[in-house]
């Protein structure tokens, strides 16, 4: 994953975190605003229907202004023009509490104009909760001096039977919490595998162009050693200076395809795209080849089905991709290799076959061998030698050039390879 999709993604993350937090923070005050209202407008309408019974029981008239008074968050004084007693007041507001479904606790207090103070009441139990908690005396009812008759009401778990009432929002917010916080262990375990990737990366790099010297020096000495006329003389000793000459040349080219990996994965990877002749590159690239199936006495065909177009494209990468196809149909032959190559077109489109006789890939793995260090099990046989890089490579620069390429396999009887120009 490139640096810019990681940015792109982490800004599209945060912004995203900050309006889910936003939205989930305006939500919860608009829930919780609107329960406030809804609780008071509810408690209103209870004191009322309270101060009304209280009115026939005691036969006085309520005052026309003022009856019921919000003084705090969860205290509530009601104004009556009569003397109120404590039992008949209790039985009222616990009947008409659970009438409105406000299932929550609450305490009162009446006021005595003989001793000019607040006697306190009692407190009410009408939600499940322990009645050890409540509270003791009229220490915390407010008395008023601007009324005569009158008690008070104070609900001492209002927040708490709010919060009750919220337990919808409440969840779903948790919900998106969760969610939340996964997508931010989510980045952190995408960031801490970039940064490893990065240090995997670099030190494969560093690796490879230290392997360069001694290639180099391993080179040389092989061809000054080849050249030797005591060497040269001695079958064994050139058969051994052949070896050392091979595995030299198959372990540059391993670290040639590494290094081409690391610069197609980079970010400062660029194709060099020029104008060249199809059919005139494709026969150079034949008669390389056919050197190497000769040796293990296979063949390689070309045919042009008529084709004379120019491509434009990164010749170089383009030659490293028909030729890597090719060492693939040569490596996993059965018995002698055979290759084909076919040129055509298709709606003025080049389209170049490729296909082999070689042992085909189980349609289980069809999907994966694109894959970076993808290799077909063979359980304990090892008798090609690679990374899994070949393919990977091949799809890379496909997609670079914007090309389409497709393979169809069948066990035991080869595989065919084609790309869409």
């Amino acid at each position: 994953m490139s640096n810019a999709i990681i940015r792109r993604l982490l800004i599209l993350g945060g912004l995203a975190i900050i309006g889910i937090l936003f939205t989930q923070t305006y939500m919860l005050y608009r829930t919780w605003n609107s329960k406030q209202q809804e609780f008071n407008q509810t408690v209103n309408i209870a004191l009322r229907n309270v101060a009304e019974s209280i009115s026939e029981y005691s036969g006085a008239d309520l005052p026309k202004q003022d009856l019921i008074q919000q003084r705090s968050s969860s205290v509530y004084a009601v104004n009556i023009n009569s003397a109120i007693d404590a039992n008949v007041l209790e039985e009222y507001l616990e009947q008409e509490f659970i009438n409105a479904s406000l299932n929550t606790n609450f305490e009162y207090a009446l006021y005595d104009c003989a001793t000019d103070d607040l006697v306190y009441g009692n407190y009410c139990v009408l939600s499940n909760t322990d009645e050890s908690t409540a509270p003791e005396g009229a220490d915390n009812l407010p008395k008023f001096n601007d009324l005569i008759y009158y008690f008070v009401v104070k609900f001492v778990d209002r927040e708490g039977y709010l919060l009750t009432t919220m337990r919808q929002s409440l969840i779903l917010s948790g919900i998106a919490l969760l969610a939340v916080l996964f997508f931010m262990y989510s980045i952190y375990v995408i960031l801490r595998q970039k940064q490893l990737t990065e240090l995997q990366k670099d030190f494969i790099n560093n690796m490879t162009h230290e392997f360069k010297t001694p290639i180099s020096s391993i080179k040389i000495a092989a061809e000054v050693l080849s050249k030797d006329p005591n060497v040269s003389s001695s079958k064994r000793l050139k058969k051994y200076s052949e070896i050392i000459g091979d595995q030299n040349n198959r372990l540059n080219n391993l670290v040639e395809k590494v290094l081409d990996i690391a610069k197609l994965e980079g970010d400062q990877f660029k194709l060099s795209k020029t104008e060249f002749d199809l059919d005139e590159l494709l026969m150079q690239i034949v008669d390389s080849q056919s050197l190497h199936f000769q040796k293990l006495n296979g063949t390689i065909s070309y045919k042009n089905m008529k084709y004379n177009g120019k491509l434009t494209a990164d010749k170089l990468h383009f030659s490293n991709v028909i030729t890597n196809l090719l060492d693939n149909a040569r490596k996993y032959s059965q018995g002698a290799p055979f290759a084909e190559i076919i040129l055509s077109k298709k709606d003025g489109n080049p389209i170049i076959t490729i296909a082999d006789k070689g042992e085909g890939i189980d349609p289980i793995y069809l999907k994966k061998i694109f894959d970076k260090f993808f290799r077909v099990p063979k359980g304990d046989q090892h008798d090609v030698k690679g990374f899994g890089l070949g393919l990977f490579y091949v799809k890379n620069i496909c997609r670079a050039h914007g090309w389409w390429i497709d393979i169809d396999s069948e066990l035991k009887k080869g595989t065919r390879v084609t790309l869409k120009l």
